[in-house]
């Protein structure tokens, strides 16, 4: 009998080789060189497939769809779950680091400072921005140029307007709709091919982490780490649980359904490269082709839950480590900057770190205090970004359930190997 190991398996024994192999070459610069083309290569791979299938895929979806009303529908259903999970998640970030105080009793001079210039730049242009052009910028001038962007809110916008187009004239528009099925389905088979490589670009991108930051990084901040990843853990088993259950399905069956997208998500520290497969997955498990394709590529610039969660803990473990204390009020209020600023910044490039300096503008603390844990922020982005991954497969499912349309497939966890 021919033996053959799942996707899964391989891509585990990848990241646990990675892990030892970073560990045995702590700090060479040589290693991290030999292995950061081939992890590059992995990302480029699945980035180069992110637009064309969330354009097709979303085509499809709404002009099936039909009408524009429908469409609104499920957007504004869309919009409300995402805003109620955020502020969800902000409250137990909040209460988690209220409840253990990871910034207090830290000596700062014993951690590492990094540069957050960059961040720096990026947060003052995002800030200069007012809601209306915010908005603005959803509505592309060139969709074109958005898809060359990758500028993800802008190409779901024009694809929502194409799809209806294409529902409105009917017979005529059967070519067009062919056309983007043909796209959708020959970049469904482009993934499932791209994801072969995934093992290898897993112990790459792995590989570079540890051997580039290490375990050492974490000791001074192992309070922050634990508080950060103990909160996550309960988030997803009990609060997404909750939710889970209402719908009528279980979270253990959902982490099963899509354990492979979990550890790839984790490794790579990037929601795009499972983007494509969670979309097909959550339809295999009873959420429809225009609801799942909507919803999912949406959440990802509107409903990142671990994301969130980790900036409303970064921002309490940063007044901690300064001695300021942060009334009830002043949580709430920050629990609503973070809610809108957020949402305001959606797909921009190191979202986290320019979400939490928009956010220290706004309430007055240091931005200077995100030097200190910027360093391990890498190790806990692996964490919150598996967060965001389980968030955006719940809000598939709880829309089809809020539509009338959800249809549990309970043996889909049996079908999904490699």
């Amino acid at each position: 009998m021919k033996f053959k190991l799942s996707l899964a398996t391989q891509i585990i024994i990848g990241l646990i080789l990675g892990i030892a192999v970073g560990g045995i070459f702590y700090g060479s610069e040589t290693l991290q060189g030999i292995l950061q083309p081939f992890g590059d290569l992995f990302l480029r791979l699945i980035k180069l497939i992110v637009v064309p299938i969330v354009l097709s895929s979303i085509v499809v979806a709404i002009a099936g769809v039909g009408d524009l009303k429908s469409v609104g529908k499920l957007g504004g259903k869309s919009l409300t779950y995402f805003i109620g999970m955020t502020l969800v998640a902000i409250a137990i970030g909040l209460i988690s680091a209220n409840l253990f105080q990871p910034g207090a009793g830290i000596n700062m001079e014993n951690l590492a400072q990094s540069d957050i210039s960059s961040y720096v730049d990026t947060s003052e242009q995002q800030e200069g921005k007012t809601i209306a052009e915010t908005l603005l910028h959803i509505v592309p001038t060139n969709p074109f140029n958005a898809m060359v962007e990758g500028d993800m809110l802008a190409i779901i916008f024009f694809a929502v307007v194409l799809g209806l187009g294409i529902a409105a004239i009917g017979e005529r528009g059967k070519t067009a709709l062919s056309f983007f099925e043909g796209i959708s389905h020959a970049m469904f088979y482009v993934t499932n091919l791209f994801m072969k490589y995934a093992p290898i670009g897993v112990f790459a991108l792995i590989g570079v982490t540890i051997s580039k930051y290490g375990f050492t990084s974490l000791i001074p901040l192992a309070k922050l780490a634990v508080t950060v990843y103990g909160t996550m853990i309960f988030f997803v088993i009990v609060v997404l649980g909750i939710v889970a259950k209402i719908i009528g399905y279980s979270i253990f069956k959902l982490i099963k359904v899509i354990k492979e997208e979990l550890i790839l998500a984790f490794s790579t520290s990037s929601s795009e490269t499972v983007l494509p497969r969670i979309m097909d997955k959550m339809e295999k498990v009873g959420a429809p082709k225009h609801i799942s394709t909507f919803v999912i590529p949406t959440g990802y610039s509107f409903n990142l839950d671990g994301s969130v969660l980790y900036q409303a803990i970064a921002a309490l473990f940063v007044a901690q480590m300064y001695g300021i204390h942060l009334s009830i009020g002043q949580q709430i209020m920050l629990m609503l900057v973070l809610m809108v600023t957020s949402k305001g910044m959606a797909g921009v490039p190191g979202v986290s770190f320019v979400v939490l300096l928009a956010t220290f503008g706004t309430m007055g603390l240091p931005a200077e205090g995100l030097m200190f844990i910027i360093g391990i922020d890498r190790i806990l982005d692996m964490g919150r970004t598996v967060v965001n991954v389980v968030g955006n497969s719940i809000a598939a499912l709880v829309i089809a359930k809020w539509e009338g349309q959800l249809n549990l497939n309970t043996e889909v966890e049996n079908t999904q190997k490699a």
